[in-house]
């Protein structure tokens, strides 16, 4: 057990060969195990601590650059390597993009053993002051203004804020000016390490939500709507919206060109749309006006009430259809033999295999498939190519700068 202990004290120098999914430089130890690297750029030679050791792998981070990289540069942040985001900040931001397009060709190639397109192409915008959603810890009072906190890195600890470089000014402004009394009018206490989601709707207007608010106050405080490519979306601090408006725009243009390419062609139809795990009804809402038929699929009740006001104004739909239900039991009783164009947008963990059994079977033979989650996207892609489906286009979406996320684009036929 000693030996346990003391390894994590361990230092030793490493040449960082290439940055993998993740953020983490790759190296190699003395005994040829494979090492992970907090802070490592490829063609560097560090000293590393180690902090974990495993039979096959151990895990570190860098406590000194001994031979720095030219893309190297010192994080914009004083929080870099204690909060628990931006841990890109130390590569330049202009070089950040062919990072996540070498590890996401790795990625397709070893999981999903095909090649992506020589086009494949990442769109990116504004590297800081871009993320218009955030959740902060609430730390007390001073001087009459509310303290936030983040979490730490892999810890529930929380590092005290007084600025983030890559918030819009209205989240940096309100959390400089946020008064307790007026954040948290109603609460007779406030818990110890509360949570508040915020979201800028990029319009000047931030909305709030912490658990325990009061349902007087819920509509007051925590819906917003957002001016997005000409339509208004409703939703609500507590639910998952995207975190950057800037690039946003972007990715519809490329769903709504995948989905006028799919019906021109033939290969789609304008009949029937069916949106799983559709949120508040987003890409339906964008979709709106090319289809017959719309259906949105999603599991949680909250957005299913913001799907049926985002939708209410379809003029273009026959029929319109909000559905709460986990996409893979509305799948498994719902036999989609029509023709159909669907658009799946899973969590990280990718589509449930019942849900992707059932497309598979299914007569869609055209899907757009969003992804915040490349590998588990590749994953997917190895089934659905398997069963005949063929990669027709792909595109990335760098969302977070600083951080090594990607949200990816595919365009699925057969």
């Amino acid at each position: 057990m000693l030996v346990n202990r003391y390894i994590f004290l361990m230092v030793c120098e490493l040449s960082i060969e290439k940055l993998v999914q993740g953020g983490e430089g790759l190296a190699r130890l003395n005994d040829g195990r494979v090492c992970f690297v907090w802070g490592g750029l490829p063609g560097e030679r560090c000293r590393v601590e180690l902090t974990t050791s495993k039979k096959d792998f151990a895990r570190g981070r860098v406590v000194e650059v001994l031979e720095k990289s030219a893309d190297r540069v010192q994080p914009r942040c004083p929080l870099y390597g204690k909060c628990g985001g931006c841990s890109l900040q130390h590569l330049d931001s202009a070089k950040q993009v062919p990072y996540l397009e070498r590890v996401e060709r790795e990625n397709f190639q070893r999981i999903a053993h095909q090649e992506l397109s020589a086009d494949f192409k990442i769109y990116q915008a504004e590297p800081w002051g871009y993320r218009n959603r955030a959740r902060v810890v609430y730390l007390g009072e001073r001087d009459g203004r509310c303290r936030f906190g983040f979490r730490k890195q892999e810890s529930n600890g929380v590092v005290a804020i007084e600025n983030c470089p890559v918030l819009t000014s209205g989240l940096s402004d309100f959390l400089k000016n946020a008064k307790a009394s007026e954040i948290f009018k109603g609460l007779k206490r406030i818990p110890k390490d509360l949570e508040l989601n915020l979201f800028d709707d990029g319009a000047g207007r931030v909305a709030y939500y912490y658990r325990g608010m009061p349902e007087s106050r819920r509509q007051e405080c925590s819906v917003s709507t957002v001016k997005m490519c000409d339509k208004g979306i409703v939703s609500d601090a507590s639910v998952f919206f995207q975190s950057n408006l800037s690039l946003l725009p972007r990715l519809v243009e490329s769903v709504r060109e995948a989905v006028d390419e799919g019906i021109a062609s033939g290969a789609a139809s304008d009949e029937w749309l069916i949106d799983l795990f559709s949120g508040v009804g987003f890409f339906a809402a964008m979709l709106q006006d090319r289809f017959k038929r719309i259906t949105t699929v999603e599991r949680e009740p909250l957005c299913l009430k913001y799907a049926k006001v985002n939708l209410s104004g379809n003029k273009g739909a026959a029929e319109t259809e909000n559905v709460s239900a986990p996409a893979e039991e509305w799948l498994a009783k719902n036999v989609v033999d029509k023709p159909a164009t669907l658009i799946v947008d899973p969590p990280r963990t990718g589509l449930p295999p019942e849900a992707l059994s059932a497309i598979v079977k299914s007569s869609v033979n055209r899907l757009i498939y969003v992804s915040c989650d490349p590998v588990t996207l590749a994953r997917d892609f190895a089934k659905f190519s398997a069963a005949g489906f063929a990669l027709k286009r792909a595109e990335g979406f760098a969302f977070y700068p600083q951080t090594p996320h990607l949200e990816m684009m595919f365009v699925l036929a057969r």
